[in-house]
């Protein structure tokens, strides 16, 4: 089965929301706002802030370039921008690299941008998400080669506070994985996290019997409020996972 990105953005976006995309080297994102927030010049502004901030983090590499080395986690020297610090929380919190928590940063930081102008936003990259809508979201599931791919679907109730939701794999996309899950999600109270969770759950299956080790460590984690982990035939799942059918 061939991956792509656009997999993920099928039947995201709710009812009444207006969408729209921007590319910015490798961050491609896929962005819903509320219809009154629609406004002439967003996509610009949005594809300014980006640029934005990833010349900040490009410049803070060119100082720090373990920093976009290392799969463990790591200290930012002084000076680092807010992008690169919130990463290498996440990342030392979930007990990888910062650059495993870069998809998510961008996700993150648009959609808290965009929340000054929008009451709902849905920022979509690479297949990990920031949302915050009144809402239900049913986000598909897409696990390569597994039973479940693009099957079920999870479903995200109205939310008060921003949510991420994030995947990694070992079998699907061009991101570096340690595992073979063929999927690994994680629900969090941002994406920054739910990367970098999603990353470290993805790195311990190996075998059917590591599903919920991987789905019991995410557990553990602060900020963490739902997992779901698949490989092949089987999955496991913990929180506020609520699957239903595609």
């Amino acid at each position: 089965m061939h991956y792509t990105r656009r997999n993920y953005r099928q039947g995201l976006c709710p009812a009444g929301m207006e969408t729209f995309t921007v590319a910015v080297k490798e961050t491609d994102l896929w962005l819903a706002v509320d219809g009154s927030a629609m406004v002439p010049g967003l996509p610009e502004k949005v594809e300014h802030f980006v640029w934005k901030e990833r010349r900040l983090l490009e410049r803070y590499i060119e100082k720090d370039p373990v920093f976009l080395q290392t799969l463990d986690p790591y200290v930012v020297s002084p000076g680092a921008p807010p992008i690169a610090v919130d990463m290498v929380r996440a990342g030392n919190m979930a007990g990888v690299g910062p650059m495993a928590a870069v998809a998510g940063a961008f996700a993150q930081y648009v959609g808290e941008w965009l929340l000054k102008l929008s009451s709902q936003v849905i920022v979509e990259n690479g297949g990990d998400i920031f949302l915050r809508c009144d809402h239900p979201v049913k986000v598909g599931i897409f696990a390569g080669k597994s039973a479940f791919s693009q099957k079920l679907a999870i479903r995200i109730g109205p939310q008060a506070e921003p949510r991420g939701i994030c995947t990694s794999s070992g079998s699907v996309g061009p991101s570096y994985s340690q595992g073979r899950a063929d999927a690994a999600v994680i629900l969090a109270t941002s994406a920054i996290l739910a990367d970098a969770v999603a990353t470290a759950a993805a790195n311990m299956i190996h075998t059917h019997e590591d599903l919920h080790t991987a789905v019991k460590f995410a557990g553990e984690i602060k900020g963490v409020k739902g997992a779901l982990v698949i490989l092949g035939e089987k999955l496991a799942a913990w929180g506020e996972i609520e699957l239903q059918g595609i």
